[in-house]
């Protein structure tokens, strides 16, 4: 199994922007052969101070894949690349963790 962290970080005020394209490519995603888990996510509020914020721009794609050749093939598909045309202008910045169980 494969295991993807993406923090991504919009420009200022468009994270609700990003998320609403985000939203609308999870159900071609969730369809990909080999795609176990996939979703966003954002700070928790009323944590306390042990929390480490990713910030009011920011949120995190956390993935399992049965297989690097399911990510890679995620990577290179079609609403892949559509999704990142239509969000690359909004984007401060996107940081990808690819991770094998320890």
């Amino acid at each position: 199994m494969i295991n993807v962290l993406a923090i991504i970080t919009a420009k200022p005020g468009k994270r609700d922007e990003v998320l609403a394209a985000f939203r609308a490519n999870v159900p071609a995603v969730k369809a990909e052969q080999g795609c176990i888990e996939y979703g966003a996510a954002v700070d928790a509020a009323g944590v306390g101070g042990f929390q480490t914020k990713f910030g009011d721009d920011a949120f995190v794609v956390i993935e399992k894949w049965e297989s690097l050749d399911a990510l890679k093939a995620h990577a290179a598909s079609p609403h892949m690349a559509a999704y990142g045309a239509k969000t690359k202008e909004l984007l401060a910045s996107r940081v990808i963790h690819v991770l094998s169980p320890a």
